[in-house]
């Protein structure tokens, strides 16, 4: 028998996402299963492979003779994941999803078939609960397996034969031409039963068709409709279709760099991807989700403005405090892997502005209004009439000392901006006259002091001289028109001097010699933003090339990370990458239509 602990070095792009709008599990290119937190995105994981190793928990498919070939897909508009492995001795398909039933079960769904000839396959499956750590209670009975630890339970039906061995279960199978074999993997609440078995064709005709008539409302015409329909896609595979929330990614600690510390959790909820992400959803056909969301923002960030987090739980909770799993080797041996996430605690002032900004471009777009939204907004102004110019931690989240970052002072420009333009627009009730005179005041101050006169460049904090790509957003906020020879200059110098390998970084930083940070890879979403400005400049030809390039990064099935290596060429960085996909849609949407996304944010709030 051949060991089942046995497991190849992966890399990010080895892997395909599949979900349910509630959690999400990665399946390596091989057939296993590496990583699944239940009953959502924030759980416990059933299996963590994906950060160590085979006994932290997989579920392994795959023939056990040597594999010539695989060749995987999304079957077109949805999120069924199809693998297609070649033997000597024939191929299969292996059809793995997550079914939508509406009772809110969360199941994994396999379904083996044989192409041609006779394939030998190896099944093993290894359950450890709490993060790869919690070895559960295995029973078998009338066909089933059942594993309990704590409140978790899972039950796994399949007509393969199976053994205990080593704490894993395993067996093998054979599958002939045209024979199918399905399996399906429950998780359930241990102390309630576990629920009832389902036929797997019906889950897969039924599947299929809630993810094509969801995809089939997607409006991207043109050269890049399947890149713009997979990101929305899987900007829907990180929503959670009861709150709203949309999680950064389904995953925790993929490194920044291969062997690094920067290792975060991102299966929360961001309030600076807000506006982004609003945006993202209108263009392409959901007012549904996009309103989904506002409403998440709203019940999260409601209390005292004081309190204001830059991230939120799915659900708007508001501890999510850190702490290190010891007994994970990390991906890449990259460690500490880590649970929850610090940066919540940082105050980090831009977040005022995207809430502002986000909730002002939903009246913009005529999503139903929303009484409490303005009152939020009002209470968010008048602590920030006090706040604006203190430091803060930066939208990057530099673990470091608070700064006078220049954009978050911009988006408290633009926080007080929108307050001024939706008591003008709309007739809402503010002190617009005050707002006015506060709005002015930052603005003359970024000018004066985040902008470097002899580089003539914006800075990322007063007085400094590094350069930041977040800056690239001046224009599309309405800070600046594109055509100002600062934000020209701004342009010119982020390509200056932070392009690499014809990416962009998202800051200045010591390089080591292969031209990258020391800490990090290329922020994708920093390539995005130059590629918009590039474009309301009229330089469509260098806008398209850089969005090409960046699009050249996705893996075989079209997902993307946060980060890229270009010098090895591989993705780094939490995956997939709600705010990676947000830059696509969005910037497609730049390229190919007269106003998108950031010439309509720029100019409207300018008018």
């Amino acid at each position: 028998m051949a060991d089942s602990s046995a497991r190849p070095e992966r890399r990010i792009e080895d892997y395909a996402l599949i979900g349910n709008a509630r959690t999400a599990a990665l399946v390596a290119n091989d057939g296993a299963i590496e990583w699944f937190c239940a009953p959502s995105f924030d759980s416990e994981s059933c299996f963590a492979a994906m950060l160590g190793d085979a006994n932290n928990g997989r579920w392994s498919i795959a023939p056990r003779d040597p594999v010539r070939r695989v060749k995987r897909r999304y079957i077109p508009g949805t999120l069924v994941l199809e693998t297609v492995f070649e033997t000597d001795s024939g191929s299969v398909s292996l059809t793995d999803f997550m079914p939508h039933p509406d009772d809110g079960t969360v199941e994994i769904t396999r379904i083996v078939r044989g192409i041609a000839g006779s394939v030998r396959m190896g099944f093993d499956v290894t359950f450890r609960f709490d993060y790869g750590r919690v070895v559960p209670w295995v029973r078998r009975r009338d066909g089933t397996i059942t594993a309990i630890a704590g409140p978790n339970g899972v039950v796994l039906r399949t007509p393969v034969q199976l053994v205990g061995h080593d704490k894993t279960t395993t067996g093998e199978f054979t599958v002939d031409a045209h024979a199918t074999t399905c399996s399906v993997l429950s998780w359930f609440p241990s102390h309630r039963p576990p629920p009832p078995p389902r036929d797997c064709e019906r889950q897969l005709e039924a599947t299929l068709s809630w993810w094509r008539e969801w995809s089939g409302r997607c409006k991207a015409d043109g050269e890049w409709h399947e890149v713009v329909q997979r990101s929305a896609i899987t900007l829907k595979a990180l929503t959670n279709c009861e709150t709203g929330g949309l999680v950064a990614a389904p995953t925790t600690s993929l490194p920044e760099r291969i062997g690094g510390e920067r290792n975060w959790d991102y299966r929360y909820c961001w309030l600076r991807d807000a506006t982004f992400t609003l945006y993202a959803l209108l263009v392409t056909g959901f007012p549904e989700e996009a309103a989904a969301w506002r409403q998440w923002l709203i019940r999260a960030v409601a209390g005292e403005p004081s309190k204001l987090q830059i991230m939120y739980g799915l659900r708007g909770e508001r501890r999510l405090e850190e702490f290190e799993v010891p007994w994970l080797a990390g991906f890449g041996g990259s460690r500490p892997v880590r649970i929850g996430n610090a940066a919540h605690a940082q105050r980090q002032l831009d977040v005022y502005g995207e809430v502002m900004d986000m909730l002002h471009n939903a009246r913009e777009y005529g999503l139903e209004s929303d009484d409490d939204a303005w009152r939020i907004q009002s209470e968010l102004l008048a602590f920030l009439e006090t706040t604006w110019s203190v430091s803060d931690s930066g939208l990057w989240e530099e673990r470091g000392p608070e700064r006078p970052f220049t954009f978050s002072r911009m988006m408290t420009w633009v926080a007080f901006d929108r307050g001024v333009k939706s008591v003008e627009r709309f007739g809402l009730r503010g002190p617009a006259d005050r707002w006015r005179v506060i709005r002015d005041e930052i603005h003359k101050q970024i000018c004066a002091r985040g902008y470097d006169s002899g580089r003539n460049t914006f800075v990322q904090f007063y007085g400094g001289q590094p350069l930041d790509a977040s800056l690239l957003l001046a224009p599309q906020i309405g800070f600046l028109p594109i055509d100002d020879q600062r934000i020209v200059g701004t342009i010119e110098a982020v390509q200056r001097e932070l392009m690499r390998d014809g990416f962009v970084q998202r800051y200045s930083t010591r390089q080591s010699p292969d031209g990258l940070s020391p800490g990090e890879g290329v922020f994708l979403a920093c390539s995005f933003w130059l590629a918009d400005d590039l474009s309301l400049l009229g330089r469509q030809q260098e806008a398209r090339a850089l969005f090409e390039r960046v699009l050249s990064t996705r893996n075989d099935v079209g997902l993307l990370a946060e980060e890229y290596d270009p010098a090895a060429k591989r993705l780094l960085g939490n995956f997939p990458q709600a705010f990676s996909h947000v830059g696509v849609i969005n910037t497609a949407r730049n390229l190919t239509r007269a106003a998108g996304p950031a010439q309509m944010r720029g100019e409207q709030q300018r008018s």
